[in-house]
């Protein structure tokens, strides 16, 4: 057969998932591997194109054609180093991205013959070179005296580190939780992520060389002064943990809850750690408010609880919401029953949730970002009841009281200003102070916080090479 004909014989193939109805009784990954075989014949449904839209349409731009041709031709490491040269968390983003808006969604062969099931190979090449034994080759890296702080241990933080130990400068990564990974550990759920996964890449990274301190809270348990005065550089990669509100009665009763304290505690309750903090919506009737991956992990979690019932409502129609499509699917199938183009109103109860209040909307116009716009249909009240509702309307940065101290400048949502005037990656208006990911552009994609957490980092090694090159000529 043709090398590049071989999508005309070859239909894609996913990997197995776990029917709906087994699926929903365990927290485990739904999503199976492929074997060699499979692996190998699905990446030969590339068609190697001259202009690689899913290269273009991936945020941190792998090199997916040419690591796709090397799996085809059973080079297993090989792939798994190409890869890392672009993405410091590839197993992770293999699992979590959402493919089919940016490299599959991109995919030439979407018109008829179906994407090449890329994010499916990205985690087969990252999982199977790590189960033969493949570690990164640091042997050529020059190790250097400079240490740099990085506060965050999440997607931001992580790629920062990374970029950082393989340039031989030592990262000392500072977070608040027990565990590494931010919303990767303790944020999304394990049917999408085990947590495994996320301590495999922790043991990586501290082979490397990187340092880890967790249970530290910067500004509380220790000051962002000494960071300071200890570190080269500082790199701050704190996320986004603001919970927004849809400004309506009732959000405060008792029944009513925020996404993610929810997933934390559910999530704390299956490491046995949860302290009797545990949110369990067992045997009850829950309304998730919202339309975006977070949505849907809580619509899932609801009903891994054993909840009795779970609607998603959603202003606008399914075409036009902002999560992963395969989410969308994955609930549906799962159980999950959706409100589409419904505006919640008001949160219904006296001392606690009774129900919530709705009014139909219809999309009309366009915003400045390109969406329709949800109006509201007049007289299309509808009140559904509840026992419990979960606010899933995404996260604001929550900048710290120490940054203002420090010249760490914020807009007026609270992301953190990078300094345009500089010609560092990511340096702030402090310049040994660079930041990167959510609390820089608001809530956003792992593999976008990824991108720049390893930008920033080649700006922090670029500053560091200047002041060294400053020293030598004043020498």
């Amino acid at each position: 057969m043709d090398k590049n004909l071989q999508f005309l014989e070859l239909k894609r193939m996913d990997p197995k998932i776990t029917p709906a109805s087994k699926r929903v009784k365990t927290y485990k990954e739904i999503y199976g591997h492929y074997s060699a075989i499979q692996a190998g014949e699905q990446s030969g449904r590339c068609i190697e194109c001259g202009n690689p839209y899913c290269e273009w349409k991936c945020p941190v731009h792998n090199y997916i054609p040419q690591w796709l041709k090397l799996i085809s031709e059973g080079r297993l490491f090989e792939a798994a180093d190409l890869s890392h040269q672009t993405n410091s968390l590839p197993e992770i983003c293999g699992r979590i991205c959402p493919q089919d808006r940016l490299c599959e969604g991109a995919c030439t062969l979407n018109d008829g013959f179906g994407a090449v099931t890329i994010g499916n190979i990205e985690k087969y090449i990252t999982d199977e070179a790590l189960k033969q034994g493949r570690k990164p080759d640091l042997s050529n890296v020059k190790k250097t005296n400079y240490k740099v702080g990085i506060v965050g241990a999440g997607p931001a933080g992580l790629a920062c580190a990374d970029i950082l130990v393989r340039n031989g400068i030592t990262p000392h990564v500072y977070d608040k939780y027990e565990e590494i990974g931010g919303l990767l550990t303790f944020g999304i759920p394990p049917f999408k992520l085990e947590k495994e996964i996320v301590l495999q890449r922790r043991k990586i990274l501290e082979e490397m060389g990187v340092e880890f301190y967790l249970n530290k809270e910067i500004g509380k348990d220790l000051p962002f002064d000494k960071l300071l005065s200890d570190y080269d550089a500082v790199f701050l990669g704190m996320g986004t943990y603001t919970y927004m509100k849809g400004g309506f009665k009732g959000e405060n009763l008792d029944g009513v809850f925020d996404a993610l304290p929810y997933l934390n505690s559910n999530i704390r309750n299956i490491f046995g750690t949860n302290n009797n903090d545990y949110i369990n919506f067992n045997n009850e009737n829950v309304i998730v408010l919202g339309g975006g991956d977070t949505a849907m992990d809580c619509n899932r979690t609801a009903l891994r609880q054993g909840a009795k019932k779970v609607y998603c409502a959603y202003r606008r129609d399914e075409q036009n919401m902002p999560g992963s499509r395969r989410e969308v699917k994955n609930s549906k199938e799962e159980g999950i029953n959706f409100l589409w183009n419904m505006q919640p109103v008001e949160i219904l109860g006296k001392d606690k949730v009774e129900g919530v209040k709705f009014l139909k909307t219809k999309l009309k116009k366009t915003d400045i970002r390109g969406r329709e716009v949800p109006t509201i249909i007049k007289g299309s009240e509808k009140i559904i009841k509840a026992d419990k509702v979960i606010l899933a309307f995404g996260f604001r940065p929550n900048p710290s009281n120490w940054f203002s101290k420090h010249k760490i400048k914020t807009d007026e949502i609270g992301r953190v200003i990078i300094d345009k005037g500089s010609k560092f990656n990511f340096q702030t208006h402090n310049p040994k102070v660079f930041s990167g990911g959510d609390m820089v552009r608001g809530s956003d994609l792992v593999v976008t916080a990824v991108f720049e957490g390893r930008s920033a980092a080649t700006g922090i090694v670029e500053f560091l090479d200047s002041k060294k090159s400053k020293k030598t000529n004043v020498a």
